[in-house]
């Protein structure tokens, strides 16, 4: 009985390894997704802003689908917020 606790012990140990590896390789990209949203974020205001200036009544609001859409897509998913407003103004 006491070998099944120590290959438990070992295999669980084994696992931490693997998963400390695993979360020190997505950190990166973690960070690029936490980066690209807060970017995405601060661009809808600023395009809202100039969009409102020059009296065009089209604006992206700042919700969690948008967020996360630019944070995973990057310049494309801010393409694509804008395209599919573009979309529904015509």
């Amino acid at each position: 009985m006491e070998n099944y606790y120590g290959i438990a012990a070992i295999a669980g140990i084994c696992v931490v390894v693997l998963l400390m590896g695993t979360m020190k390789q997505k950190t990166a990209g973690i960070s690029k997704f936490i980066l690209r949203s807060i970017a995405g974020t601060a661009g809808i205001c600023i395009v809202n802003a100039i969009l409102e200036s020059l009296g065009i009544s089209v604006a992206a609001g700042i919700n969690p689908v948008n967020v996360l859409t630019i944070g995973m897509l990057g310049i494309g998913g801010f393409g694509l917020v804008y395209g599919i407003l573009l979309y529904r103004f015509l």
